[in-house]
């Protein structure tokens, strides 16, 4: 991006980007350069709770700070931002020479010289490579702070698009895998609704071997028997949980094809996903092959269910 000084600068914003789910996690820079002095502004990002910003700006350039926090605030809401404008002088404009440190320097070497009786001239050459002589012109030119605070505010809106692209471009990498995930979920959570069906003949069954065992000898009474095994099977019963593991799945699934700003939601679904596994997993029936499997896929749920959890942590 290039400009000259004798040309208007349009402070008119570039279009956003679309909304849609954003990643945490970006870089972006954009540059501008106008007669005299160029300016490039940097933006990494990555994964907060909240909006951390972290501004670095050169000496002068205070009153255009609250323009730059309420560009960034407009456009993003979590994450840990460091964002850096760098200025340069560039030609002759770009060094200066302190007058009043020179003139120091020549007042105190002809007082030597005086002092001294020293015929030899003060070596102006020698003058200039003295500390503090010779440095970078001052970092705003009187009259340039409405030119460069258009400047500031096309670049960052340039860096903050170009931040907008990546973070989309890697939100929907994090879609594509926590999409497979939640489909392994529901395909698992499918399964254990069949074994818990197949498990309950078997499970009756153990029941009343343990009834037998406990009672010895004695007449079981069939209708405390229905009774019992009843309530034992409300008990074990993972309908329930596999509704609502199905339910949460399925808002998940929306709010990554439909939202931004959800990463908070996605993590408070992946709460109750968590608490059904883990209710799924006190509830497994019995040793047989049916509850060994059942437990070895609610096991699986919660592994996957983790793992979106850590790709979640980077989602705006």
């Amino acid at each position: 991006m290039s400009g000259t000084g004798s040309q208007p600068i349009s402070a008119t914003p570039l279009k956003p980007a679309a909304a849609g789910l954003k990643s945490m996690t970006g870089y972006a820079q954009a540059r501008a350069v106008e007669n005299g002095w160029s300016l490039r502004i940097t933006i990494r990002s990555v994964n907060h709770r909240f909006l951390d910003l972290h501004l670095r700006m050169p000496d002068g350039f205070e009153p255009l700070e609250p323009r730059i926090r309420q560009l960034i605030r407009e456009r993003i809401r979590r994450g840990h931002l460091d964002v850096t404008v760098h200025y340069e002088l560039a030609g002759p404009s770009a060094v200066g020479v302190n007058q009043e440190v020179a003139a120091a320097y020549l007042q105190a070497a002809n007082a030597l010289r005086k002092q001294f009786g020293l015929q030899s001239e003060p070596d102006v050459a020698s003058i200039m490579r003295l500390p503090g002589v010779i440095g970078a012109a001052s970092a705003l030119l009187e009259g340039e702070l409405e030119l460069l605070e258009k400047v500031v505010s096309r670049c960052m809106i340039e860096s903050l698009d170009k931040l907008d692209r990546m973070r989309g471009d890697e939100a929907t990498h994090l879609r594509q895998d926590m999409s497979a995930r939640l489909k392994n979920i529901a395909a698992m959570a499918s399964s254990v609704a069949t074994l818990a069906e197949r498990a309950r003949p078997a499970f009756a069954k153990r029941l009343e071997t343990r009834l037998k065992e406990l009672l010895g000898e004695a007449q079981l009474d069939p209708a405390r028997l229905a009774q019992e095994a009843a309530i034992a099977a409300e008990r074990s019963d993972v309908s329930e949980e596999l509704a609502r593991l199905r339910s949460h799945v399925q808002q998940f699934e929306s709010l990554l094809a439909t939202s931004s700003d959800v990463g908070k939601k996605l993590d408070f679904l992946l709460q109750e996903m968590q608490r059904e596994a883990n209710t799924l997993l006190s509830k497994t029936p019995g040793n047989e092959a049916e509850g060994l499997e059942i437990t070895r896929l609610a096991l699986e749920i919660k592994s996957e269910i983790e793992k979106i959890r850590e790709q979640v942590q980077n989602i705006e």
